[in-house]
């Protein structure tokens, strides 16, 4: 990738893909208030939306849809940040599905981009030094869209379930095959083969590919367990879709908090070296936070290994 004009250093550009109300947001969000605003740029590429609600009622297609979005422009957009470039970037008010007043911004040491397309064209999948993409199950997903469209957008449920059915074909087209371009697949999900009470954590699942170098989690999971007991986190060797062999890292939410901290320290202290003399302002209690102040120590893990790439991708261009 090219490097920003007028300066040695550029942006280190992380992508968060997903369907929608798949956790994009909420795992940005702890992100950017763990590295802080004055390091990180949140950028949501759902703005690029060509039409607005009212508009979009009588077209063919859904906000999924590639002809429903200005994806030139959000490639251009994308091509500007990564140089270190500001832009003036559209805006959707998510509440009123009015398109308002664009906003400028500028790209700061990290760029997160979430969203539903981020990675449908390979210019726009150039752009980035780390590939996520958010894969819940779809009863969990369409669980948490009801909740959320109905108490933040106005929507009543029949509503969001008859959206969902006609967005499903577009999903299929556009939005899920994303996820074979992804560096790290997330899945948030109960762990099926047990029978733990209502409340208990989602657990996470990461397949970590080859497309990009992962911290060694040996030595953290070694640490968590000397006995080879029970541990927040386990690592398999997994099938991908396409047959291929790759790591999958499985973290706990039913273990103790006490269990998951000991791995969350173990984390922590390996990404000391790598924030440099600005370590010391990392928020970790920033990390894990969902909803109305629920905590899940796998969700705040999974931003822990985020933040380990974007603080390593940093530390690398810096070296």
């Amino acid at each position: 990738m090219l490097r920003a004009r007028g300066s040695g250093r550029r942006p280190v550009m992380l992508a968060i893909a997903g369907d929608s109300a798949a956790g994009k947001t909420t795992l940005t969000r702890g992100l950017v208030q763990c590295l802080g605003a004055d390091r990180m740029t949140a950028v949501c590429v759902d703005d690029y939306h060509r039409y607005d609600r009212g508009e979009r009622a009588g077209r063919p297609f859904t906000a999924l849809h590639p002809d429903c979005n200005h994806i030139d422009i959000m490639e251009q957009h994308l091509q500007l940040l990564s140089l270190g470039e500001p832009i003036l970037k559209p805006v959707y008010d998510h509440a009123t599905g009015e398109l308002v007043r664009p906003e400028l911004v500028e790209p700061r040491d990290f760029v997160i981009v979430e969203g539903l397309l981020p990675l449908h064209t390979r210019l726009a999948r150039a752009c980035f030094d780390i590939t996520v993409y958010l894969d819940p199950p779809e009863p969990l997903r369409h669980g948490w869209k009801v909740q959320r469209d109905c108490q933040k957008r106005g929507y009543t449920p029949e509503q969001v379930m008859a959206e969902l059915e006609r967005r499903e074909p577009e999903s299929a087209a556009y939005i899920r095959p994303q996820r074979r371009w992804a560096d790290i697949v997330v899945r948030f999900a109960p762990v099926a083969a047990r029978h733990d009470p209502p409340d208990t954590p989602l657990s996470a699942e990461l397949l970590l590919r080859p497309t990009i170098d992962h911290p060694e989690l040996g030595p953290v999971i070694d640490e968590a367990a000397p006995g080879g007991g029970e541990t927040a986190m386990h690592l398999r060797l997994h099938r991908d879709t396409d047959g291929r062999p790759v790591d999958a890292l499985h973290v706990h939410g039913y273990v103790s908090p006490e269990e998951s901290q000991v791995v969350k320290k173990a984390i922590w202290e390996r990404l000391g070296p790598r924030a440099g003399a600005g370590a010391g302002d990392l928020d970790h209690e920033a990390l894990g936070r969902f909803g109305e102040g629920d905590v899940s120590d796998p969700l705040a893990i999974t931003q822990l290994l985020l933040l380990y790439h974007l603080l390593d991708a940093d530390h690398r261009q810096a070296a």
